[in-house]
């Protein structure tokens, strides 16, 4: 078989974010993605602060990417239904914006490229087992099958087949913890093609509606909502067209808005506390929504994405060919300092927005001042950590007010 160093399963923002870690630091690094891309992927293709930062970091060029529609103001509707801006700041940077997945995930992975990882694209991981010194990977390249590393990194999505084949996988049907529903549309209002929106709908809570601006007029429109018991997430296409008859929601998009394409519904795992983080020994380590890495409040993913595939590269290169299990600690200490003590606090927090009653409060203390709004939503867009107030490591100075991402010169 032929050998690398790494072996990364899955192109999206996690295994992009490893690759092009990896190739930067010397490692010979070859990325499998069964999808050709540029493909379509379920998301609300928000990127909050935190994300744009690590892609900057990453050496992702916003021109590269079609969608790509930086933004301004947040809007959020209160379930009394009284709605707030939240300006984001206008100078200093790029502190929120929006870009397709379809474009955004595939002009990464051309950086993973530029960066020297070998890209394979178009071909699937058909089978992985351990061997001596390592793992091997079945992979459906013509006259390759199967490609020997010593590390693998398995950013492959919510349903690894990686942890089913190392024997990680802890729950049987998983579903994740919550589920989304989005479409494009076309033809919106500058109010939606314009701004970000956010609706706490009180059928929705501790979810929310959301309509994020794409630029020419176009829209991502969806909604999450918490899986539970007796709500069956099948009901959410009758929901859904319910959901954009309401006034307030059709004002904002506007009467000629229209669905650019079906509608899209996908899972989203949001456990990383209470999982498995490696595999084989420490040869395999999950990150992306392998790792459930997803915020439990929001749902957001991509920059938790970007931060498992950099913090696993990093233990990787760190640990070198000695004891591939200083590496899968030396990944689980760096997510319990940082990701997964954001999680514990982004879970109690949805905990609040299950109540109309709370969320009503907590939007009119945020809504209340100049102060309390530009500071709200720059934490809510993760410019800082969500728990650096629990987390004294990560505190540095200028955290609160830092600068954005893609600063020109």
């Amino acid at each position: 078989m032929p050998a690398a160093d790494v072996i990364v399963v899955g192109g999206g923002p996690a295994g992009a974010a490893a690759a092009i870690c990896l190739a930067r630091a010397g490692c010979d690094v070859a990325v499998f993605d069964k999808a050709v891309f540029p493909r379509d992927k379920c998301c609300g293709d928000g990127l909050t602060t935190g994300a744009l930062r690590r892609l900057d970091r990453l050496g992702l060029r916003p021109d590269a990417v079609a969608s790509w529609h930086p933004a301004n103001d947040v809007w959020i509707r209160s379930p009394s239904g009284r709605a707030i801006r939240f300006p984001l700041p206008a100078t200093g940077g790029v502190f929120a914006a929006t870009a397709r997945r379809r474009d955004l995930d595939a002009a990464l992975l051309d950086t993973a490229r530029m960066a020297g990882a070998k890209v394979h694209d178009g071909h699937a991981v058909t089978g992985a087992r351990q061997v001596d010194g390592g793992a091997a990977v079945e992979v459906d390249v013509a006259g390759v099958g199967g490609v020997l590393a010593r590390y693998v990194l398995a950013a492959d999505g919510v349903w690894s087949p990686l942890r089913k084949a190392f024997g990680a996988w802890e729950e049987a049907g998983y579903l994740g913890e919550w589920h989304a529903f989005r479409q494009y549309f076309e033809g919106v209002r500058p109010a939606a093609g314009d701004h970000l929106w956010v609706w706490f709908e009180p059928d929705l809570l501790p979810g929310y509606a959301w309509s994020f601006p794409l630029g020419a007029g176009r829209a991502n429109v969806g909604f999450g909502i918490r899986r539970a018991h007796g709500r069956p997430t099948r009901e959410m296409k009758q929901q859904w067209d319910e959901l954009l008859a309401r006034p307030h929601i059709r004002r904002v998009l506007g009467e000629a808005a229209a669905p650019e394409g079906p509608h899209r519904a996908w899972p989203i795992p949001a456990r990383i506390g209470h999982t498995t983080l490696s595999a084989a020994g420490g040869r395999v380590l999950f990150a992306g929504d392998a790792a459930r890495a997803t915020d439990s409040m929001t749902g957001e993913g991509i920059g938790q994405a970007l931060e498992t595939g950099e913090l696993a590269a990093e233990a990787i290169v760190a640990t070198g060919t000695s004891d591939p299990a200083v590496a899968a600690a030396r990944y689980r200490q760096a997510l319990r300092n940082g990701l997964v003590a954001d999680d514990r606090l982004a879970s109690s927090l949805s905990r609040v927005l299950e109540s109309s009653r709370r969320t009503r409060g907590a939007i009119r203390v945020a809504g209340s001042t100049g102060w309390s709004r530009r500071n709200f939503v720059r934490w809510m867009f993760e410019d800082y950590p969500r728990a650096i107030a629990l987390t004294p490591r990560r505190w540095h100075r200028g955290a609160l007010h830092g600068a954005g991402a893609f600063i020109p010169g």
